[in-house]
């Protein structure tokens, strides 16, 4: 008669987290004692990135609606494009939001998730201000993405 042993258990490995999120504060250019924060999460087969603006005057207790939550990925069949959908819709901030998150995608090669609170109407922004203010937190993002990448 055989003996029949107890299964094994496998052991598992604990391993600390190496995903570091990253908080950068800076100036909007031309929007006045306007603040901009990022809270950006570089993993490796995506990104997500986080949104938001603070002027002097917000009491730090104001509740601020969440914005827009877009995926955006690269087009594979047409690398000057990217692809991207609405998860989450904030009437304001949606088409800021999706412009941000195809830019990245399109840069970075990989799938990109953008949470966004900025409404360029609500802070007053001009079309050429919104632009630059656009440009500055690409190319914020992106000196990070590429320091990662060395």
């Amino acid at each position: 008669m055989e003996t029949v042993s107890p299964p094994t258990i496998p052991q598992v490995e604990t391993v600390a987290p190496h995903i570091k999120p990253q908080e950068i504060s800076f100036p909007l250019p031309k929007a006045l004692h306007t603040t901009a924060h990022v809270h950006l999460t570089l993993l490796e087969k995506c990104v997500t990135v986080f949104l938001a603006t603070s002027t002097p005057g917000d009491s730090a207790g104001s509740v601020k609606p969440m914005g827009s939550f877009i995926y955006a990925m690269p087009d594979r069949t047409n690398p000057r494009a990217a692809i991207s959908t609405t998860l989450y819709t904030s009437a304001g901030s949606e088409e800021y939001t999706a412009r941000i998150a195809r830019i990245l995608a399109r840069r970075m090669g990989v799938p990109v998730y953008v949470g966004c609170s900025i409404d360029p109407t609500a802070i007053g922004l001009m079309a050429e201000e919104e632009m630059e203010g656009l440009t500055k937190i690409v190319n914020v993002i992106m000196e990070r993405w590429e320091k990662r990448q060395r």
